[in-house]
């Protein structure tokens, strides 16, 4: 059986525009997994926002992230990509990060080149640590790592502050420094999603966000052009917002809510991605 790392890397390799849904919790993942999804992001700002309350703003640390990293590889078998943000430090901080995340499952780490705190690649006031920090950071990462297949993702928020080309210089020295993803985040314009597969040869993800700053494109579309993995960070955490508000604001309004799948999953249908059966069938047979 084909490990979740070795499968991992050869979908970003075919260069088909895999779509990778972020998941926040381990049943988000279980629902990714169960709709046929064929890798996962585990989303620091869906963790953040789902359980801390708060907005991308740094506020999530590196325990926060593998503790639930070792959650969602409980629960699913699907490669899955972390994000950890700046790797919670410098360069020593980024080994340790790298070794944890490991440790809990990740099949793929993220780390991003902003100053810390951090802020979601979509939100303004963002800034850029040095080109030579960002790569040393990288470097020890990809050194960090004790399984081989284990997958670095460099990102770099750099288009915002410094213009598209710097960010493409950058994303070029984070290869030469041993990324095996890239990703290039927050771009503005269709010439500039078209550009990038063209001017990196490495594998790349591009970030969907929906309200964000970057045109949303087809899959396909972005596969064409040649994109490992197309991610929806937060379509999960988004979708489970909406859902949330529509339920309890019919229950507020009318004072009572049924079954009714329009608006809630069945308690049968919830049963079923928490594993019931399974463990009903684990307890006759121990019992």
């Amino acid at each position: 059986m084909t490990s979740p790392r070795k499968t991992l890397r050869a979908l970003i390799e075919a260069r088909r525009g895999v779509l990778l849904p972020g998941a926040f919790n381990a049943l988000s993942a279980r629902v990714v997994e169960d709709l046929g999804f064929e890798a996962l992001y585990i989303t620091g700002a869906g963790v953040t926002n789902m359980s801390l309350g708060l907005p991308d703003q740094g506020f999530m640390g590196l325990s926060d992230i593998a503790e639930h990293t070792a959650r969602i590889r409980d629960a699913v078998q699907l490669p899955l990509l972390v994000d950890a943000d700046t790797g919670f430090g410098n360069a020593l901080n980024v080994r340790h990060a790298v070794r944890v995340l490991e440790r809990a499952g990740a099949d793929c780490i993220q780390l991003e080149d902003q100053v810390a705190p951090k802020r979601c690649g979509h939100f303004n006031g963002k800034e850029v640590i040095s080109t030579e920090e960002a790569v040393g950071k990288i470097k020890a990462a990809v050194d960090a790592r004790l399984d081989p297949e284990m997958l670095i993702m460099a990102r770099t928020d750099a288009c915002a502050t410094q213009g598209f080309e710097a960010a493409v210089e950058r994303a070029q020295r984070f290869a030469e420094a041993g990324a095996d993803l890239l990703f290039v985040e927050a771009v503005t314009s269709a010439e500039q999603i078209r550009a990038l597969p063209q001017r990196l040869g490495t594998p790349q993800l591009i970030n969907m966000v929906i309200g964000g700053k970057t045109p949303i494109v087809d899959a396909g579309e972005l596969a064409g052009l040649g994109y490992g993995l197309v991610l929806y960070a937060n379509a999960a955490l988004q979708g489970a917002l909406a859902g949330m508000q529509k339920a309890l604001g019919t229950l507020r309004e009318q004072g009572r809510l049924a079954e009714d799948p329009a608006l809630v999953a069945p308690f049968a249908e919830r049963q079923r991605l928490v594993g019931k059966p399974g463990w009903d069938e684990l307890e006759r047979r121990y019992r």
